[in-house]
């Protein structure tokens, strides 16, 4: 991936990151899957509209359609990731060649204007594109919508080494008193657990590497301190998994308190090799986004204000009448899957004992936290999100 497009899409997650998770609930979101649609409208826009869009891309106008392309492309190339784009157009609806023609190959379908048909084949889409994690193409459908455009991701990781589930109980924080499906696990490995100062305060990181290979995607959970702001703690966790962040890793760090949830000390050992111990919970989490609640961070003010800003895409006056995202994160003992569908709608007129002294860490994450998914060769976010409703055991 282009150094400069894993830059944009980024730096957009971190924009939305304040927006998403600024009620403190649950949520799941990628702008990995949003960009793309938003540089294929940034390509055929004109006026404010087309430089509305190129300001939250992070690139040129001109460029966007190709990048657009080139993300794709290599997105699907991501072991464990499934990317698609697709568009569909009422027959009636003349697109500009220029247009069409750089649109990623395979996407172009059409819209009958029959609502139940329309539905189905929007619907099979999305399923089919996100294994059934996304049943429904976040879109309305009818003889008002001349143009749908929709992108889906799907990502399905095996941790390289499982968790154990066991019922946590956490005796203080919001989940007290609650049961929870807890993971555990141990290993060797403390340079997986870092600590970053960001300008809200300190954030815990955890590594949790998806099962080894040359383009793969590793998890990462956040826990910042309680009372910061989720946004916060996630655009901390993106500008260090990004590198934008200093961070120093569980074997740097001295004795005591090292960050949030996180502590260590030395103790006796019949290995020479660090003990580190993680816990945490399984979490299912589904969240939906309007985007045209926030049309400024993605571009889309004036493209949603009224007809007539892409005489690129069609000669026909054309506006964002709805912009959509449904998205789905699941992590579990074995592995996590993460999906999302995005869609825009648009209308005319979106061995022997021995002793030794090492190092241990301890990390308990048992209040709301944040993750992203991160490709390990390019590091580009491609989901992220905040938990505060984790699995319960009955």
């Amino acid at each position: 991936m282009k150094t400069k497009t894993v830059r944009a899409v980024n730096a957009l997650t971190s924009r939305w990151a304040g927006q998403a998770a600024a009620d403190g609930t649950g949520t799941v979101f990628t702008a990995a899957g949003l960009w793309p649609l938003l540089a294929l409208l940034a390509d055929g826009a004109d006026g404010p509209a087309r430089t509305e869009l190129a300001d939250a891309l992070g690139i040129p106008a001109d460029t966007a359609a190709e990048a657009a392309r080139e993300l794709l492309t290599a997105l699907d190339g991501v072991r464990g990731l499934r990317a698609a784009t697709g568009v569909w157009a009422r027959r009636d609806l003349p697109l500009e060649e220029a247009w069409s023609a750089r649109l990623p190959a395979g996407t172009r379908s059409v819209l009958t204007g029959d609502e139940d048909a329309d539905r189905k084949a929007l619907d099979a889409w999305a399923a089919e594109r996100t294994g059934g994690l996304v049943e429904q193409m976040p879109v309305e459908v009818g003889p008002h919508v001349d143009l749908v455009l929709a992108s889906a991701l799907a990502l399905n990781l095996t941790w390289e080494q499982p968790f154990s589930e066991r019922r946590v109980q956490p005796p203080h924080g919001p989940w007290t008193g609650r049961s929870l499906r807890g993971l555990a696990v141990t290993h060797a490995l403390p340079e997986r657990i870092r600590v970053a100062r960001g300008p809200s305060g300190p954030v815990t990181l955890l590594s949790v590497p998806g099962a080894p290979g040359a383009h793969g995607v590793d998890v990462h959970l956040l826990l910042g301190e309680p009372g910061t702001a989720p946004g916060d703690v996630l655009t901390t966790g993106i500008a260090e998994v990004t590198g934008a962040l200093a961070s120093s890793t569980a074997s740097g760090l001295p004795d005591g308190a090292a960050g949030p949830g996180l502590s260590l000390r030395t103790v006796d050992s019949t290995s020479p090799d660090p003990v580190v111990r993680i816990g945490t919970v399984a979490f299912d989490i589904r969240a939906e986004h309007d985007l045209l609640r926030h049309c400024g961070l993605f571009g889309l003010t004036s493209a949603a204000a009224r007809p007539g800003h892409f005489p690129g895409i069609s000669r026909v006056p054309l506006a964002v009448g709805s912009a959509r995202q449904s998205a789905v994160a699941r992590f579990h003992a074995e592995g996590f899957e993460a999906a999302a569908v995005t869609a825009v709608g648009m209308f005319r007129g979106a061995a022997s004992v021995r002793s030794y002294r090492v190092r241990q860490a301890d990390l308990e994450v048992d209040r709301p936290f944040g993750f992203l998914a991160v490709d390990r060769e390019s590091g580009l976010v491609l989901f992220a999100g905040w938990v505060t409703d984790p699995d319960t055991l009955l």
